[in-house]
């Protein structure tokens, strides 16, 4: 008995042993993981490294993923130098505002970059300092600074979550140089991240966390530390990646280009680091992130340029370039090469955008119902539409970030063809003029926001699609201002339509057809011909149709004034986004506009905006093939006869003749598309805006119908019948 109970104690300390060895190997591991991943080391197998190297560094920057996208330039040598240089005895740099109060683009958040900079500079050996003396002195000297000053933000951010986050990776890669004081400071910096938040927020600190489990060998909680990264890794919460593919936080609101970005960066990151591990993440949480990209990020990047109403708050300076490309490298390395689906998405992602293609492969129509935005994607051309609602926060102010995005979801709708219409242009919009937004024409200071609140009381927002074409709806009742708004994007244009526009004031009420980068003639058809508008041109009539940058613009129905103008314009970044320098920009833009004049009681419009087309097209384009049947406070009814679809937005129970063979007596209140089919069929798409109901119910020539609809996180999403009707 004592022979084998020393047989126990011997097997139980091997087998210890034998664990301590195996987590002390994966935590190595991990380690030399984050050195291949992050060290420099020339090699470009998507040519992505390429392409970034052809863009200008931006000087100011605040946004994690544009930082960490500039940190994976080339070294550039004389910028080394200067570095190097200009150190100063203290342990900083002069050109950096140590004493800087900015809650977004903090300058000391610099001085941490620069280390973990100097830190990759003397790890790699694509240069001569590798493994300098002069480099090794700096880095130590720059974070002794760091340990004894103890920089502190106004904003939690940086603190918690930036700083560690930067510094944390210099530790690692640093590591086998630091000095037994310089690690206990080190680790000391990562306790200011703690387990904790939601979202990208909760996966930021995880990570901070686990840098700080590798600092101290802690292998339990670096495995924590995983699985809390992990866990978000799913779809159906409050927040982070919905079941519409889009992504959340800070409540119901559409986070694609700013939290949600980084959740794709970070974890596509991680995924590499673990690999060859115990810790890697499985197939059924690459196969999420994947879908991730496949089903929602492809869908709105055109032509290498992120869409404008995917932004969210991070309307910096070549944001829509510089986040298409991050999600462009973090598809390309997600899985870190060992997953079959994720390689794919991958290609189909740089296939979609690098180089961009003559032809968009990616066709079709998307709603995002839970986010209440709508994509839809032509061979040539590709429309936005982002909409808010009672359940859907529309925009959000914070840190001096979007300062005038009041309007940013009242309706935003761009025409994308070059993908270049609006990049850069937010210095010089009016923003209350926004494309597509109806809203009151003011001098006055843009009003601030109010977040985490629903910008829109309406409940009635929402869209069908059928995958191909679509119509989104919105019941806009905000800011003094009610309308029914509506898009039909049908084949090869969108059509706009407005209806009972109301105001509680006795400014102007304006709807912007378009404003962006002026590039080319602005042209007003007149008499027959092309005029063109060379400053500011106004008319008043049924009809109005003007051509601008290869896209058409119709405005016809009640006789109502229509602007139009090409100017120059000048405004500042910082207005806009605080973080910048008050640095005056210039720029031309040509703006389209409806008038609706002040205290409008009951005020419409209908317009179509013809993308990817010539001169000659916009001038014939017969408007007869499109029938608008009402346009009223119950009901926005279109019929197009080139694809025989009846398109109807139902505020309430309707009767309408679409045309001799179809009469529709609508019961539930809703968005519909009826498309006729051949052998006497109909395929009736329908979704509710309200997200309240569980069946729709109509009747098509007499014949009744009933549509059973998505329940739980589905309500909203579009449900299909087909009907015979013959």
């Amino acid at each position: 008995m004592r022979n084998l109970r020393k047989i126990i104690v011997i097997a139980v300390l091997l087998l210890s042993a034998s664990v301590q060895a195996s987590n002390t190997d994966e935590l190595a591991r991990i380690k030399q993981n984050y050195a291949r991943m992050l060290v420099p080391s020339g090699t470009d197998a998507f040519g992505l490294l390429s392409i970034l190297s052809s863009i200008t560094p931006e000087e100011e920057m605040s946004d994690q993923v544009v930082v960490e996208l500039h940190q994976r330039y080339p070294f550039d040598l004389k910028k080394i130098k200067v570095y190097l240089s200009s150190f100063t005895k203290a342990g900083t740099w002069p050109d950096i505002n140590y004493d800087d109060k900015k809650r977004s683009g903090w300058e000391p958040k610099i001085h941490a970059e620069r280390i973990l900079e100097l830190v990759k500079l003397y790890n790699s050996k694509q240069t001569s300092y590798y493994h300098s003396p002069e480099v090794e002195a700096v880095i130590h000297k720059a974070l002794d600074y760091w340990f004894t000053a103890k920089p502190v933000c106004l904003n939690w951010w940086y603190n918690q979550i930036g700083v560690p986050k930067t510094l944390g990776t210099a530790f690692i890669l640093f590591e086998e140089k630091l000095t037994a004081a310089e690690r206990e400071k080190a680790v000391a910096v990562m306790e200011n991240a703690k387990f904790g938040m939601t979202g990208q927020n909760k996966v930021w600190l995880a990570g901070n966390v686990m840098m700080r489990a590798l600092l101290q060998n802690d292998y339990a909680l670096v495995k924590t530390a995983r699985d809390m990264i992990a866990s978000e890794i799913v779809t159906g919460g409050e927040e982070g990646i919905k079941d519409d593919w889009c992504f959340h936080q800070h409540g119901a609101q559409q986070q694609f280009g700013n939290y949600g970005l980084s959740f794709v960066a970070g974890m596509s990151f991680f995924s590499g680091l673990f690999s060859g591990t115990s810790l890697t993440f499985d197939e059924q949480q690459l196969g999420i992130l994947s879908a991730l990209i496949n089903n929602g990020y492809r869908w709105v990047i055109w032509k290498g340029m992120m869409d404008v109403n995917a932004l969210a708050r991070q309307l910096f300076h070549h944001a829509p370039v510089h986040k298409a490309l991050s999600l462009a490298f973090a598809a390309s390395e997600l899985g870190g090469g060992e997953c079959g689906e994720c390689t794919s998405v991958a290609t189909a992602l740089l296939r979609d955008n690098y180089p961009a293609p003559e032809v968009n492969g990616l066709v079709g129509n998307k709603s995002f119902w839970q986010s209440d935005y709508t994509i839809h994607r032509r061979p040539s051309w590709m429309a936005s539409i982002k909409m808010a609602s009672d359940r859907i926060i529309g925009a959000e102010m914070m840190n001096g970030d979007n300062m005038k995005g009041y309007y940013m979801a009242d309706g935003a709708t761009y025409i994308y063809k070059d993908g270049k219409e609006y990049l850069d242009i937010f210095p010089l919009w009016d923003w209350r003029k926004l494309p597509g937004v109806t809203a009151f024409e003011d001098d006055a200071p843009m009003p601030l926001i109010n977040n985490y609140r629903p910008r829109n009381k309406g409940t009635f927002v929402g869209a069908v699609s059928d995958g191909q074409q679509g119509m989104a709806a919105m019941e806009l009742n905000r800011a003094g201002i009610k309308a029914h708004k509506a898009w039909v994007c049908a084949g090869d244009y969108v059509l706009c339509l407005g209806a009972d526009i109301q105001a509680d004031s006795n400014l102007v009420v304006t709807t912007s057809i378009e404003q962006c980068h002026r590039n080319g003639e602005l042209l007003s058809w007149e008499n027959g011909r092309w005029n063109t508008v060379t400053a500011k041109h106004t008319a008043t009539g049924k009809e109005q149709r003007f051509f601008h940058n290869n896209a058409g613009y119709i405005v016809w129905g009640n006789p109502q004034e229509v602007v139009a103008e090409s100017a120059e314009r000048t405004g500042r970044w910082y207005d806009v986004m605080q973080m910048y320098r008050p640095q005056e920009v210039r720029g031309e833009v040509t703006a389209i506009y409806l008038k609706h004049g002040a205290s409008p009681g009951q005020g419409a419009y209908q317009y179509v905006i013809l993308p990817a087309t010539d001169k000659k097209n916009v001038a014939a384009f017969n408007l007869s093939d499109i029938c608008v049947l009402r346009n009223d406070a119950a009901v926005q009814a279109v019929y197009t006869k080139g694809d025989e679809t009846c398109w109807v937005t139902a505020y309430q129970p309707v009767q309408l003749t679409v045309t001799k063979d179809m009469a529709l007596n609508i019961q539930t209140p809703g968005i519909y598309m009826i498309r006729k089919q051949s052998s006497g069929q109909c395929m009736i798409s329908y979704a509710d805006p309200t997200q309240q109901r569980d069946v729709a119910e109509l009747e098509l020539n007499r014949k009744k119908v009933r549509i059973d609809l998505p329940g739980g996180k589905e309500k909203g999403k579009t449900a299909s019948i087909e009907v015979v009707i013959r």
